[in-house]
């Protein structure tokens, strides 16, 4: 089988070649997946995509055309490829459903504590000479309560690492995790009395039609003012302009994002000789309570080598004509 792995980077393609086992020859390409760069797939059985990707309807049916039939999602998220329409091309789509939730959840904690020790603030005017510390109190975590929106895997790892500082914790999730409330003594509520009564607020839920701008400024009206706000999941989640109107109100204290709406042209591409053409961005970032990462959460050494290990035996299910475990439509 021949598989084509669009935006490859070079911290993903070592843990392929190192995975890399079976039937398969594989062929990296940097270029995102787009209508613009589907024909890089001629002459493939099969491809591979990240979230930086976009399979929409029109880009599918130019694969199928092709006679690729076979798509290995390396995220768990799959918000980027039109199901409906791969499941009508007959189109097989596998996705990594766990890596390393530890991953993601240890990165919402490091914005956290970064964000409330003023660590960025406190390196900048160290630099200079300054080492006064007026403007570097932050308060303990200990005793506050913490709203966690998603009590999935990530979730449920950033929930139990929050109990060990001592935080009461809130949840707003449709399923229980009843093994979750054993541990940390987590209390299930509405999103509104979660946004009500937290005093940090992090967001671990998917994208879908019923997620998307879940955090907007009804939502954030809720909120305590002074709170928090953690955003490690999807970018398309928050309204990103009710985002900023809560900053500069400031309702939200600070913001820590790893994710933004429309990053699929900024994140992953080197931008240091050219502007970034995005006006929303460019408020966003200019705010210095709000730090943002470039979708980087998952980036350890065990995510990476969990990702590539699963897209590999997904793509030897379908080599050695078998139904990978990991299909999803």
């Amino acid at each position: 089988m021949k598989i084509l792995i669009y935006s490859t980077y070079g911290f993903d393609k070592p843990f392929f070649e190192e995975a890399i086992h079976g039937k398969l020859e594989l062929v990296y390409t940097e270029k995102q997946l787009n209508e613009e760069t589907v024909n890089l797939s001629k002459g493939f059985d099969a491809v591979s995509l990240f979230t930086s990707d976009q399979a929409n309807e029109t880009v599918l049916e130019k694969l199928y055309s092709f006679g690729v039939m076979y798509i290995a999602l390396r995220s768990v998220g799959h918000d980027h490829i039109d199901l409906k329409k791969a499941r009508s091309l007959g189109i097989k789509v596998a996705n990594v459903p766990a890596y390393s939730p530890y991953s993601v959840a240890e990165h919402a904690v490091a914005l956290l504590l970064a964000l409330n020790r003023k660590l960025i603030l406190g390196q900048k005017i160290m630099q200079i000479g300054d080492y006064r510390l007026d403007n570097l109190v932050g308060f303990d975590l200990n005793g506050k309560t913490i709203g966690i929106i998603g009590t999935g895997k990530i979730g449920s790892a950033f929930a139990k690492i929050m109990h060990g500082f001592g935080c009461t914790l809130l949840a707003s999730d449709p399923i229980e995790n009843k093994e979750l409330i054993q541990e940390t003594n987590i209390q299930y509520k509405t999103l509104e009395e979660v946004c009500k009564n937290s005093d940090v607020v992090s967001v671990h839920c998917p994208l879908n039609n019923a997620t998307k701008y879940m955090f907007n400024r009804s939502t954030f009206s809720l909120m305590k003012k002074g709170v928090f706000f953690i955003n490690t999941a999807r970018g398309s989640l928050v309204n990103t302009e009710d985002l900023i109107e809560m900053i500069e109100n400031k309702t939200i204290a600070a913001a820590g994002l790893d994710v933004y709406e429309k990053e699929k042209h900024i994140f992953f591409i080197n931008h240091s000789h050219h502007k970034i053409e995005d006006h929303l961005y460019t408020i966003l970032r200019s705010h210095p309570n709000v730090l943002i990462t470039g979708h980087q959460a998952f980036l350890t050494n065990e995510a990476l080598q969990a990702i590539a290990k699963t897209t590999i035996a997904n793509l030897n299910s379908w080599a050695y004509n078998a139904i990978s475990e990991n299909e999803i439509n």
